[in-house]
């Protein structure tokens, strides 16, 4: 009995998961179905120094930082939070590279990713100062 129990279970198990995995609905973590308006990003300022610290890789000595405010756009066919970032960092031998700018995409709220190629994210972005940045330790 119990060895048909194992065999059952060992042909059943990857049957009901391919039932599962054909189900319509994807998997969410939010009800965000990209129509709705999104919470405004309450802490952008201090989630982006969080991440930028960890995200540039000398963060010591970042110069010309300028932030654009996060505004609501369309972002993949969504309605996403979007604040755009500019800055010039120095590489790990302490030599500056060129200038970047990246948008920084907020679902419900929170900071979700950066995007590394923000001309249309940020197209038309007001800038301001942005001294915490420009601040930074390790």
């Amino acid at each position: 009995m119990r060895n048909f129990a194992k065999r059952a279970a060992i042909v059943l198990l990857p049957l009901a998961l391919a039932c599962c995995g054909g189900m319509e609905r994807g998997i969410s973590f939010t009800d965000d179905q990209g129509t709705a308006a999104q919470p405004v990003p309450k802490n952008a300022r201090a989630d982006l120094l969080s991440f930028f610290r960890t995200y540039i890789n000398n963060p010591v000595g970042v110069r010309d930082a300028a932030l654009a405010e996060p505004v609501q756009r369309t972002v993949g066919g969504r309605l996403r939070y979007v604040g755009c970032v500019r800055y010039t960092a120095r590489d790990m031998d302490g030599k500056y590279q060129a200038p970047q700018e990246r948008g920084v995409m907020f679902v419900d709220g929170r900071l979700d990713r950066v995007i590394e190629n923000s001309s249309d994210a940020c197209a038309g972005a007001t800038f301001q100062p942005f001294p915490e940045l420009q601040a930074m330790t390790r």
